[in-house]
Formats: structure tokens, C-alpha cells, sequence
């Protein structure tokens, strides 16, 4: 008897989704799923929505003011607004690295157990955890070897790519399911660029990645698949490589070959 694949829960589902700010219709009946532990890439011209829909999916937009959200989005299963649903709790298993390194202006070592100390009863605070959970994190972005001895340095001494690293390993101590990047190397050069793309191919797999990017170059380079976005509508989601070379809808061939945008 033929055994049957278990059916695996997109780390992310959006149904129906849309959003305004005020009158604008940013977001159109957004409907994608997003499989866990890949790298999804969005990508299309400014204005498109893409950066809207990042937001989302931890419900950052809402701090803007002026937002209306109608359908639906699942993470992991859950309903993320659902009346039950803290957004203490989300934004943790869905943390966001943004286009400018943000550190805080405190030290390396506190920038790391940010997180833990404010989900953390202070009882439960032992140093032991606290460092082990720096090293652990330090290590996972690769920074360990460079920072072991200077963990008392204020984060904003660091290189633009130190402390993009850094923003990431501050999520890393919460556990979070989802990691969402919205041009997470726009301010760096290319070293940096690469060194965060690798870093991004070593995390995958441990958490679900999505990155909102300008650069086709690195969309091709950096994901699994892609979403194309245009007016706030989701044109095309294929795996990366046949997006690129076999797009479906013209829109998108016109878009990744540079015609506009």
C-alpha cells in the first residue's frame, strides 16, 4: 500500500488578505503560503505592497495608526488575530530585522539578552543562562570569535555588518519561529552583503526566513522562492530559479528583465 507525504503547515498562510492606510488599498486579497524553514523573497517596485505585507505578519503596521486589516493570517496554525493572541507572544516567535542596523546603545552582551530580560521573570535571570544564551546566540550569527572579549563594547562601536549580525542574534535567545527582513542589506557594501546572505543560508532550515529585497540579484541569489508583488496585488510565487527563468505572467518577465520599476 503506497504511503502517503504528511502534509507539512505553511509556517505562514494569508487568506483574502487586504489593508489600507486611511483610503489607500496597500494590500489586495492577499492569499500565499510561505513553507517553513525556507527563505521567501519579495520582491517588485516600490510601492508594490511588499514591505506592507512584511509588516503583517507580526502586526507591526498596527503601530502606524490609521490601518484597517481584513481576511486572514496563520502562523504556525494560529490565527494571528485572533482575540486571544498577545502581541508580546507573536513578535516573538515572528521578530523583524529592519534595512539600518538598530542596535541598542548599550553593550553587546545586553543587546544579546534583551529579549530574555523582558519575557524572562527577573528570578529566573541566572548569569550562567544569560551568558551561555550570549555565546549561543553570537555563535549561531557567527560573531563569537570577534566579540568573545569585547562583550562591555557599546553594540553602535561595531561595523555596519557587526551590528546587522547583532540586530539578528538579539532575536535568536526568545526562540523565534520566523525571522522577517525588510532590506536587511541595503545599508551595507558588498562584503557585508555577502556575509549576510551566508549568514541567511545557515539559518534556513531552523527558522523560516522572509526577506523583502530591491535587488534581483540577490532575490536569485539568497532564496528558495520568491513572491513578485505589483499594486498591492501578489502576481507570481514560484520557486526562485523557475520565477526567474520561466515567469508565467508577463508582468513579471517585464519586471525582472528591468523594464520598469
Amino acid at each position: 500500500m503506497l504511503q502517503v507525504a504528511p502534509q507539512i503547515e505553511p509556517a505562514i498562510a494569508t487568506r483574502d488578505l487586504n489593508l489600507w492606510y486611511g483610503d489607500f488599498q496597500a494590500l489586495k486579497q492577499v492569499s500565499v503560503d510561505i513553507e517553513q524553514g525556507k527563505i521567501t523573497s519579495l520582491i517588485g517596485p516600490s510601492g508594490c505592497g511588499k514591505t506592507t505585507l512584511l509588516r503583517c505578519l507580526n502586526r507591526v503596521n498596527e503601530r502606524y495608526g490609521n490601518v484597517t486589516t481584513t481576511g486572514n493570517i496563520e502562523i504556525l496554525g494560529q490565527n494571528i488575530y485572533g482575540p486571544d493572541v498577545s502581541l508580546i507572544e507573536l513578535r516573538k516567535s515572528v521578530g523583524m530585522v529592519f534595512q539600518r542596523p538598530n542596535p541598542l546603545p548599550i553593550s553587546v552582551y545586553e543587546n544579546v539578552v534583551f529579549g530574555l530580560r523582558i519575557h524572562t521573570p527577573a528570578r529566573q535571570q541566572k548569569r550562567a543562562a544569560l551568558d551561555q544564551a550570549v555565546e549561543t546566540a553570537l555563535r549561531e550569527v557567527g560573531l563569537w570569535d570577534d566579540l568573545k572579549d569585547r562583550l562591555a563594547d557599546k553594540a553602535t562601536s561595531l561595523q555596519l555588518e557587526q551590528q546587522q549580525k547583532l540586530c539578528i542574534a538579539r532575536l535568536l535567545p526568545v526562540k523565534p519561529e520566523i525571522i522577517l527582513m525588510d532590506e536587511p542589506c541595503s545599508a551595507l557594501d558588498v562584503d557585508g552583503t555577502r556575509a549576510i546572505e551566508e549568514l541567511m543560508w545557515e539559518l534556513r532550515g531552523r527558522y523560516t526566513l522572509v526577506i523583502v529585497t530591491h535587488n534581483m540579484a540577490q532575490a536569485r541569489r539568497a532564496s528558495d522562492e520568491c513572491i513578485f508583488m505589483l499594486l498591492g496585488e501578489l502576481i507570481e510565487h514560484r520557486r526562485t530559479e523557475d520565477l526567474f527563468l520561466h515567469p508565467r505572467d508577463p508582468r513579471t518577465a517585464e519586471y525582472i528583465e528591468g523594464r520598469y520599476g
